[in-house]
C-alpha cells in the first residue's frame, strides 16, 4: 500500500508490535505484523515507538526493549554496507521499476554508504514454495467466517479460504522446511551487509482487480507475482521499510 500510494510505509520485526485485540482466532503467525504508513520516516519512527513493545496477551511479541527510533533518525546511513538487487535474483521486474530504483540507489552512495548489486538467488514465484503456509494460516484465522458470514467476503477471499481448508499437513511440513531454507539464505547475506535493498514492488501501481499477468515480458504464473519483495521480508521476519522515489 505504501508503495502504490507514494508514501513512506515500515514493517518492523515479527512480533515488535502485538497483535491482541485484532479479529483473527489464535494461529500460527509467521506473517502478518503491523506496521505505520506517512508522509514522513519520523511520523513512522514517532509512532512505532508508541506501538512498539511487549505484551504478555501476545505470545509472539519481543520481550526485548525496543530501539529509540526517533534518535536513531540522525545516525542516516554513512559507513552502512548495503546489498542492492533489483531482482532477488528470479524476480520480473518491470524495466520503469527497475530503472527508478537503480538511480534511487546511488542516492545512498552520495549519503555515504556502500552500496553493491549483489546476487540473491531466491527462486521464482516464492508464493508457490509459501502458499501452504500462508494459506493453511489463513483459515486457522478467519475459517470462521467462510461459515458464519460467507456473503460479506470478496470472492478472492473466500477463494484463498478454501483452498487453505484443504492444505495437507505434508504440505505444510514441506514449506517449512522450505521457509528454514529462505531464511538461512537470508541470515547469511544479512551477516554480510547492513542494509538489502530492492524495489518494493515489481510493477507501478495498477488499476484495482487487474493484477499483472505479464511482467517485463515473463508470463507469471502467481497473482501475487508483482510483489516479489514484501513476501521474502513478510515470511522471514525481518523488517522492511517503502521509501518513495522517481518523483521529479
Amino acid at each position: 500500500p505504501a508503495s502504490f500510494c507514494g508514501v513512506y510505509g515500515i514493517k518492523p520485526t515479527l512480533g515488535r508490535i502485538p497483535r491482541f485485540g485484532g479479529v483473527a482466532h489464535p494461529a500460527p503467525n509467521q506473517v502478518a505484523q503491523a506496521g505505520s504508513m506517512s508522509l514522513t520516516v519520523k511520523d513512522s519512527a514517532l509512532l512505532l515507538q508508541v506501538l512498539a513493545g511487549h505484551d504478555s496477551r501476545d505470545v509472539n511479541t519481543l520481550r526485548e526493549k525496543p530501539s529509540d527510533y526517533i534518535a536513531s533518525l540522525d545516525a542516516g546511513v554513512k559507513g552502512l554496507k548495503i546489498a542492492w538487487s533489483p531482482g532477488l535474483g528470479s524476480a520480473a521486474v518491470d524495466p520503469e521499476v527497475v530503472s527508478v530504483t537503480s538511480k534511487a540507489a546511488v542516492v545512498f552512495e552520495e549519503l555515504g554508504a556502500f552500496v553493491e548489486e549483489t546476487e540473491v538467488n531466491i527462486p521464482a514465484e516464492p508464493y508457490a514454495h509459501l502458499n501452504p503456509i500462508i494459506l493453511a494460516n489463513a483459515y486457522a484465522a478467519y475459517g470462521h467466517f467462510l461459515e458464519q458470514r460467507p456473503k460479506e467476503l470478496s470472492e478472492n477471499t473466500r477463494d484463498k479460504l478454501e483452498q487453505g481448508k484443504h492444505i495437507t499437513g505434508k504440505d505444510y511440513a514441506r514449506a517449512l522446511c522450505y521457509l528454514e531454507e529462505l531464511k538461512f539464505q537470508m541470515d547469511m547475506l544479512m551477516d554480510r551487509y547492513d542494509l538489502l535493498l530492492t524495489p518494493t514492488m515489481a510493477v507501478p501501481a495498477f488499476p484495482l482487480n487487474r493484477r499483472p499477468a505479464l511482467i517485463a515480458g515473463r508470463q507469471v504464473i502467481s497473482d501475487w507475482a508483482f510483489n516479489p519483495f514484501n513476501l521474502v521480508s513478510n515470511i522471514t521476519g525481518q523488517p522492511s521499510a517503502n521509501i518513495p522515489c522517481g518523483f521529479s
